[in-house]
């Protein structure tokens, strides 16, 4: 009797706690750690004296920390963290930008990462072995690069090369990948992408190959594909839960782009009845989202780009002029405090914030800070030596576009 191997399927635990932030008043307030831990989901254990602390008190004593390590502390505020936080962030940006930031402040030795885990590890990757990286919340993960798990990637490669040439397969990976998935790409001529160079990241793969197996976001590896001209039938998903990626032998070797089954947590809650919505109580609305959105709302919005790119669109826009944004919560809410004049808001009227990212709460910051006052360097990011020599080789790829 032959007992065939059945995959399980596995949800990643970020993806099911996505919702646990989710409130329909938009009052994303911060409160005391003590309270936000009754929201249900994973806190990384802090002393208790961080619990009680009130935002005010947390404000004077992270001001006076700053103060004492501001010769050789860095703090980095992603886009999309909460503002309590954001304010004390000596620079702002998209993750790579801010790992690039922190790589030419080489004099800094505590680089403070408020995001979430794969962007500390690829800061550790480009900073100087000098140089520390510290993730406040180890518990601030990416619901996103927790689909591509490393073994099944591996597992991915393996199973594609009993059909094709893998001289011929290309792997990108989108930079919210963890730095094991950025090392595979680096050891089999493949290359990292962000959101705002993934059609010349496929341009060049496609110089150099036949196929993509693009990491991990199908998303944003289809809404880049429909743009270059790639056609429905050429591209393919791989479901690392089925077998074969619950692929055909003849499916795998038609397609020009084989799409990991991953997704933003975030930004596939947007749909098109939202943009329906939007466009029934404002005629005149300019709908610009993420592509990481899923195909359907991409196609019906009126603008589509990276974070920065929609930065830039509604920083330099009209006065006046109405905006439906979908992105994460906390910078649609940035920048319609930042622009007065506009009508700026969020597709999506339950406010749903990154639930990994929203995990920097102010109190962890201010332990990190304490910490290194003390002498202790507490939560800091650390790649492997061979991923951090292979992922470097693919991020220095993309530098090199």
């Amino acid at each position: 009797m032959t007992t065939l191997y059945k995959k399980q399927t596995v949800i990643p635990i970020t993806e099911l706690e996505q919702s646990l932030f989710c409130q329909s008043d938009g009052n994303l307030r911060t409160k005391t750690l003590q309270e936000e831990f009754e929201a249900g989901v994973r806190w990384q254990k802090i002393p208790t004296r961080y619990m009680k602390i009130s935002p005010e008190d947390l404000d004077k004593e992270i001001n006076t920390c700053k103060e004492q390590l501001k010769d050789q502390l860095l703090i980095l505020g992603h886009h999309y963290q909460r503002q309590e936080v954001i304010k004390y962030a000596d620079v702002t940006g998209d993750s790579y930008k801010l790992s690039k930031i922190a790589s030419l402040e080489s004099k800094k030795k505590w680089i403070v990462f408020c995001g979430v885990h794969f962007m500390a590890e690829t800061a550790d990757v480009i900073t100087s072995k000098s140089q520390n990286v510290i993730l406040p919340n180890m518990t601030a993960g990416c619901s996103m690069a927790d689909m591509a798990q490393l073994e099944d990637v591996e597992d991915a490669w393996n199973e594609l090369g009993t059909i094709l040439n893998l001289k011929s397969l290309i792997p990108v990976t989108y930079m919210n990948s963890t730095a094991g998935i950025k090392s595979i790409c680096g050891k089999n001529n493949g290359i990292v992408c962000t959101s705002s160079n993934a059609q010349k990241a496929f341009e060049w793969s496609f110089d150099r190959g036949e196929k993509i197996l693009f990491l991990p976001d199908q998303h944003l590896g289809r809404n880049t594909g429909l743009k270059m001209g790639i056609k429905d039938e050429d591209m393919v998903v791989w479901d690392p839960n089925k077998i074969m990626g619950g692929l055909t032998t003849k499916e795998i070797s038609s397609s020009k782009l084989i799409l990991w089954k991953g997704h933003c947590s975030v930004h596939t809650r947007f749909t098109l009845d939202q943009i329906k919505k939007a466009k029934e109580n404002h005629p005149d609305v300019n709908i610009i989202v993420h592509p990481e959105c899923t195909r359907d709302v991409v196609d019906a919005s009126d603008y589509n780009g990276s974070t920065e790119y929609i930065i830039d669109m509604v920083n330099n826009a009209e006065s006046n002029s109405i905006w439906a944004i979908g992105t994460e919560i906390n910078l649609v809410k940035r920048l319609a405090s930042e622009n007065p004049d506009k009508n700026i808001y969020c597709l999506d009227s339950v406010v749903c914030p990154c639930s990994t990212m929203y995990r920097i709460h102010p109190a962890y910051l201010l332990w990190v800070l304490e910490g290194l006052i003390a002498g202790y360097l507490i939560n800091n990011v650390q790649v492997s030596a061979e991923d951090r020599k292979y992922s470097k080789i693919a991020i220095d790829r993309m530098l090199n576009l």
